[in-house]
């Protein structure tokens, strides 16, 4: 008996610091903050002004550490492999978790099943611009001139199986127009053959076009979300424009390894939250073309696999493939 005392004593002994470690509030430490692609983009700004926020809120560290690569794959594995503990956390997107899955052959995690998703951060409306030359002030004009010239259009992109892309290959398969696509490395490289004439039309980023279509350097004529914009909000969308059901966006948001526990997650979600409700970062969203979000775990995680099977649907389609 005696002996039997002494090894519960010693097994409580072993335990009391495994408890004690338990009982410990998150965050104890700091907080690895990966974002996927380099410094400088809009993901990567907004998610420096929300990582100083909460890390204000919490009193530990919230450090920002960009691991680029892969269109985002890189970055979003490394998270996929982290300690689930709530201090390595992803600022993933709708190219990582609903694009590459089926744009890449093989890709470095799981996307449903590696993650779980804590709130989604934003939401930023692709504009669908063409140059000023081409005879279309409206989507019912520029169908009706699109499916005049078969094949003798075409759009640009940012890169193969970009949002851009796909918006423009679901605009093709909606509104039953052949056009070609021209795809280039960046954006910014499409916008200004856009702007040259030798590409008639992309699906841009509102934030990137936005000066663009103010000087009068290329047309705007609707916004591809499901709802008009509040940063353009005398734009039609193009469901509205005669394509009903047309919905494409650039998304982001938080995200954890899978097996984070619960309380974890609803004190990340409701640290995110409340600092995407400050009126100072809501206006620099704003200015940088993304509009706060802040859901609950289950309406993002909902949200995200919606857009997964819709892509999958269009990457398919499309032919798209990056090796």
């Amino acid at each position: 008996m005696k002996a039997l005392r002494f090894l519960a004593a010693a097994a409580l002994v072993a335990v009391a610091p495994l408890a004690l470690h338990a009982a410990e509030p998150f965050p104890g430490k700091q907080i690895r903050f990966v974002v996927p692609y380099p410094p400088g983009g809009p993901l990567d700004t907004v998610a420096r002004l929300l990582g100083q926020k909460v890390s204000a809120s919490v009193k530990h560290p919230v450090v920002i550490d960009n691991v680029p690569g892969a269109g985002g794959n890189i970055g979003a594995g490394t998270v996929a492999r982290a300690a689930p503990d709530g201090y390595t956390i992803l600022m993933g997107a709708v190219a990582t978790h609903a694009i590459n899955p089926t744009l890449y052959p093989t890709i470095p995690y799981n996307a449903e099943k590696d993650f779980v998703a804590v709130t989604q951060v934003a939401s930023t409306p692709n504009v669908l611009v063409v140059n000023p030359a081409l005879e279309a002030a409206t989507v019912a004009e520029f169908v009706k001139l699109a499916k005049s010239r078969p094949g003798k259009l075409n759009f640009g992109s940012g890169s193969t199986g970009s949002a851009g892309h796909l918006a423009g290959e679901l605009f093709k398969s909606m509104a039953g127009v052949d056009m070609a696509h021209i795809p280039y490395k960046g954006a910014a490289a499409a916008m200004q053959d856009l702007i040259g004439g030798r590409v008639d039309l992309m699906f841009d980023n509102f934030a990137s076009s936005a000066a663009q279509v103010k000087a009068g350097r290329v047309r705007a004529l609707a916004v591809t979300t499901a709802k008009r914009s509040a940063l353009a909000p005398e734009l039609p969308t193009i469901a509205e424009s005669g394509l009903p059901g047309f919905d494409v966006s650039t998304w982001f948001g938080i995200f954890v390894p899978a097996g984070t526990p619960r309380p974890v997650v609803d004190r990340l979600h409701d640290e995110f939250v409340k600092a995407l409700a400050a009126p100072d970062v809501r206006e620099k969203m704003l200015n940088l073309g993304a509009e706060p979000v802040g859901n609950t775990p289950e309406e993002f995680a909902a949200y995200v696999r919606s857009e997964a099977a819709k892509y999958a649907k269009l990457v398919k389609a499309s032919g798209a493939k990056v090796d």
